[in-house]
């Protein structure tokens, strides 16, 4: 079975969609350049929207691992946090986009739980959805 591959496009600093809460590996591409504040609600959107494995490429990525490794800590408080709600988070800032595409499909696999959705989160003024879909499959 194949995963299910979902195309979620944002305008920076716009409001976030309802998501359902499902186990999920997102790849957050960063094209636009967004305010710290909105960055943390974006992180912590993530987190609660089931993301366990999150992969940041683009503007600032590495600042997107920070946000959502604090997200994952926040969403637990002073609980520690299960291996089922751990989130794994890398950044690829020297790399091309269909190198993050082949890592996603390749190696981002969680330890505990399986991970049958992907979503393609592209924070951008300007949609992509075919190209970006198109170059994620051909990874």
């Amino acid at each position: 079975m194949s995963d299910a591959i979902i195309y979620l496009h944002l305008e920076p600093e716009s409001s976030l969609p309802e998501i359902a809460n499902e186990p999920t590996r997102m790849v957050v591409i960063v094209e636009a350049e967004v305010s710290p504040e909105w960055q943390s609600l974006v992180s912590d959107w993530i987190v609660r929207s089931g993301c366990l494995y999150m992969m940041a490429w683009g503007i600032e990525c590495s600042s997107w691992d920070d946000s959502v490794d604090w997200a994952n800590i926040d969403k637990y408080g002073e609980e520690p946090i299960p291996d089922d709600g751990f989130v794994m988070t890398t950044w690829h800032s020297d790399e091309p986009l269909e190198e993050v595409f082949w890592f996603s499909k390749n190696v981002a696999f969680h330890s505990v739980v399986d991970l049958q959705r992907t979503i393609l989160l592209h924070i951008s003024t300007t949609e992509r959805r075919d190209q970006l879909i198109k170059a994620y499959e051909a990874a």
